[in-house]
């Protein structure tokens, strides 16, 4: 039986809609799956949907086999100390789960966070759990799923590699609408070696044996301008960075990664990105 063929595309922009703008940006880079973000990233501002754009924008996307997955707010923090800052998270993250329902997103990512303070970590697993169970629970089977992205390991990061999304799926009871998103860059910067031969497969395998193959649902395909262990959260376009282009084609030939879509969050917009997702299909296709 062939391999499940894994979609490629870019995290594309919305400014003027994203019927028009967005659609218009998958198609000039040639994207098989596009990535946005349903309202400002850097605000906890919660917009008004508005129906007949996104009704647009779906039909659209249908139109033209386009997937898409949307990207909560940067700002999201379940597992910070600070009231507000946790109060709103929560209550950002439903609005995303909302926002990907209503344009027909397959899975919306958040940022796994921080405790920020050491003697915090324990109760932000607790909050974690006490916060978003209701918000899983609430989710249909149509739902978008929630997708766990790990950081790149800095300060109290609750997921430093990926050993410790075991302590996250915990949290979450092992929630049936919860997945995870595997940003290239980020578990490089933590330290896991993705850049030695062989060191993307023993990292896929790691994320399988932790979370299941079965949560495994979508890849932020980014090199890193800093080496590896670095902790810093510096994306740079596929080839140009201290990962190279081999370990992309080492990811797309491993088992785990059939049928999980790869979307780049690298620097440029259409004429670097249309490149990138050549170089990614091309990778892909290779017999």
């Amino acid at each position: 039986m062939p391999k499940q063929r894994s979609r490629i595309g870019a995290h594309t922009p919305t400014t003027g809609g994203m019927a028009k703008r967005s659609i218009e940006y998958a198609k000039t880079t040639g994207a098989e799956v596009i990535q946005v973000f349903a309202s400002s990233p850097r605000m906890w501002a919660m917009p008004a949907a508005k129906p007949e754009l996104d009704n647009a924008f779906k039909v659209k996307a249908a139109e033209l086999d386009i997937e898409t997955y949307v990207h909560a707010p940067f700002l999201i923090n379940l597992g910070s100390p600070t009231e507000a800052t946790y109060l709103n998270s929560l209550a950002s993250t439903a609005y995303s789960l909302k926002r990907g329902s209503d344009i027909g997103a397959l899975g919306v990512v958040i940022h796994t966070g921080s405790a920020v303070e050491t003697t915090h970590v324990e109760r932000a697993w607790k909050q974690i759990h006490e916060g978003m169970m209701p918000i899983l629970d609430a989710l249909s089977d149509d739902s978008p799923f929630l997708l766990l992205e790990p950081t790149a390991g800095q300060g109290q990061s609750l997921v430093k590699k990926l050993d410790d999304l075991e302590n996250y799926l915990k949290a979450l009871e092992y929630h049936p609408k919860v997945g995870i998103c595997l940003d290239t860059c980020h578990v490089f910067a933590a330290g896991h070696d993705i850049a030695v031969k062989g060191g993307m497969a023993k990292t896929l395998d790691l994320l399988v044996e932790i979370a299941g193959v079965e949560r495994f649902k979508l890849v932020h395909a980014n090199d890193s301008m800093d080496v590896c262990g670095a902790l810093k959260d510096r994306h740079q376009n596929i080839g140009d960075g201290h990962i190279g282009i081999d370990p992309f084609a080492e990811l797309l030939a491993h088992p785990a990664t059939a049928g999980v879509p790869l979307v780049l969050e690298t620097p440029g917009m259409e004429e670097k990105h249309t490149l990138e997702v050549a170089l990614l299909k091309n990778l892909r296709d290779k017999k």
